[in-house]
């Protein structure tokens, strides 16, 4: 099993940054790979950024590319979203999800509202 907690959102003015955690905890010596993925209102949830567990290769959507930055630190325990120039349609619950032996665990979300 795989626990994630995510922190960090908040309400922030267009033009600003965030910073969301993912903190990760139980099996995490054999997750494969993280993901960040957002769900607005009235929308799908979808893939924001993700991070190699082993390798720290890196993906994102391209709507976040050039302003978001996915990274986790050396102890392989917390992920990181770095949000930058922020967009109202960023405006979105972010989820953190783990991927291990075929199986996705995911976080129980933390909102992000950006005012225009």
């Amino acid at each position: 099993q795989v626990q994630l907690v995510e922190s960090g959102g908040g309400l922030v003015q267009a033009g600003g940054s965030l910073r969301l955690s993912c903190a990760a905890s139980g099996f995490t010596f054999s997750i494969d790979y993280m993901r960040w993925f957002r769900q607005a209102p009235g929308k799908e949830r979808e893939f924001v950024a993700g991070v190699g567990w082993s390798d720290s290769s890196t993906s994102y959507a391209d709507s976040v590319k050039g302003r978001f930055t996915i990274s986790r630190d050396n102890a392989k325990t917390t992920v990181s979203l770095q949000m930058n120039s922020l967009k109202p349609e960023d405006t979105a619950v972010y989820y953190c999800a783990a991927d291990r032996f075929g199986r996705r665990y995911w976080g129980q979300g933390t909102q992000v509202t950006v005012s225009s």
